[in-house]
């Protein structure tokens, strides 16, 4: 069984843009916080897989950080079931050590293991060493389906 497409955009526009489901259980449906917050994009040097976490394969070059996205229209666009950064997310540059990023997660934690949300393939991979800033493009998306 499937979601319809109608469902996967509400889904995304509630998780990423803080948006309201209608009518789900009443017409007040399935709300939005009171505060949106952020969610926590990583870089990764292999893919998390469905049992992973935030902290699975994680990048670990010399100042990387993952970086808070707002749950926002600011922070995020939502279109046919997709979701992608509203604007490219830049990364802290490596200050030494070499990471070969080939996966992002998106999270609820700033560190830590965190609940890792969605994740997806880097194409193409990202070569870090020093005096790089990786990026992730509004190209960069995740798919519901």
């Amino acid at each position: 069984m499937s979601k319809t497409n109608a469902w996967e955009n509400a889904l995304l526009e509630l998780l990423f843009k803080n948006t309201n489901a209608a009518n789900i259980g009443d017409a007040t449906g399935l709300r939005g916080s009171s505060t949106a917050g952020s969610l926590y994009v990583s870089l990764h040097t292999g893919d998390p897989g469905e049992a992973g976490d935030q902290t699975t394969s994680e990048a670990t070059y010399t100042s990387y950080a993952r970086v808070a996205v707002a749950r926002s229209g600011s922070g995020f666009t939502v279109t046919n079931n997709s979701v992608s950064p509203a604007a490219n997310i830049d990364f802290p540059e490596c200050t030494g050590s070499t990471a070969n990023i080939t996966h992002f997660g998106i999270g609820t934690a700033s560190s830590g293991a965190g609940v890792l949300l969605y994740k997806g393939a880097v194409s193409p991979s990202i070569s870090v060493s020093t005096g790089v800033t990786p990026r992730l493009t509004t190209a960069t998306a995740v798919t519901e389906d």
